[in-house]
């Protein structure tokens, strides 16, 4: 789905809902199916998110979307606080939109969970002259143009076919359809599909598809607490998730089930997520001028597609805050990378 078609549509009710954001009681977030969100699906389903929101006094409610670019286009348009996303797509839907966003919660970065696959070839120079089906302007987009840099192609040399992440599964499945570029545990899913290869993914381009919690800039501003219960929620939860223990393995067995896996599948695609288990591990990365570099690097590659608005001027358009430092416009502000909740978390002052 090209989002930029809905982009004054939803600019129009973002403004008229923030114009009129107070403090309130109520949240909604959303979140899609990834080996890195399904911490959410647990929250939920577990009632440490309902225990956060008691300690603050608030609701929240924890939703589940089946698809990941609708997902954001909600976000965007004001119907929920929050949202799981890529800081790539938080880029170039919320915040070229116009909606003030922050990165509240670095969850994980994907090491391995996003993939580009061939049917019977197993070189990724076999890419050439193919219809590639992907998510349109979305991190597989990206990580296309990484995957055809490395071996001295570039989009010309494909031809990009948008596709649903909800139906990209069953349409890799037809005799047509020859390339995908997609995430797990769908990565999971074609894989195990006859004559079907890896020939690139995220492993080799570490750090630069964050996966992440955003939130609306001004509900987090009038609402700190609502960012003091998600994080708190979500390090309970990577706490708990973590190692061979059986509580352990339990909670990550309900986490697979709701990504209609198994155990055994989920902790397999774990291990291609580079989880930051720890808000400490996770300041490391956002507080890195690495990050600095890698957003240079999104936007750049955001404006060359045209995702950053029509008749933007250059990859700057939309300021990016970082602790790091500013990049792009100081006076167009829209995404913001805040280390202040993680840090509590870190403090141990939730």
């Amino acid at each position: 789905m090209k989002h930029s078609a809905k982009k004054v549509t939803i600019l129009l009710c973002s403004l008229l809902l923030s114009a009129n954001a107070l403090a309130q009681d109520h949240f909604k977030v959303c979140w899609s199916i990834y080996a890195g969100w399904m911490p959410w699906a647990y929250a939920q389903q577990s009632d440490i998110i309902k225990k956060w929101g008691d300690k603050y006094g608030i609701d929240i409610d924890v939703v589940q979307m089946n698809d990941y670019v609708e997902s954001m286009n909600q976000y965007t348009a004001g119907q929920f606080d929050g949202c799981t996303m890529a800081q790539m797509d938080a880029l170039t839907i919320p915040a070229a939109s116009g909606v003030d966003s922050t990165v509240l919660i670095v969850g994980d970065y994907s090491d391995g969970n996003d993939a580009v696959i061939l049917k019977n070839k197993t070189d990724l120079k076999d890419i050439k002259g193919q219809n590639v089906n992907l998510v349109q302007f979305s991190v597989s987009h990206y990580l296309l143009a990484r995957a055809l840099d490395s071996v001295d192609m570039s989009e010309k040399d494909v031809s990009v076919i948008n596709t649903s992440d909800a139906d990209m599964a069953s349409i890799a499945s037809t005799k047509d359809v020859t390339s995908v570029v997609t995430w797990n545990p769908i990565v999971s899913e074609i894989l195990n599909m006859p004559n079907t290869h890896n020939v690139f993914d995220s492993s080799k381009i570490p750090g630069e598809i964050l996966d992440t919690m955003i939130v609306n800039t001004e509900t987090l501003k009038e609402n700190p607490d609502f960012g003091k219960a998600l994080v708190g929620a979500w390090y309970e939860i990577m706490g708990l998730m973590q190692g061979d223990s059986a509580n352990a393995k339990s909670i990550r067995t309900d986490m697979a089930n709701a990504a209609e896996t198994d155990l055994a599948g989920y902790d397999a695609q774990l291990a291609k997520t580079h989880m930051f288990y720890t808000p400490q591990s996770a300041l490391e990365l956002t507080n890195s001028k690495e990050l600095f570099a890698t957003m240079k690097h999104v936007a750049e590659f955001s404006f060359e597609h045209g995702l950053l608005g029509d008749g933007a001027p250059d990859a700057g358009v939309v300021g990016i805050q970082m602790p790091s430092g500013v990049y792009g416009d100081e006076n167009n502000i829209k995404l913001r990378f805040d280390p202040t909740y993680m840090q509590m978390a870190a403090d141990g002052t939730l």
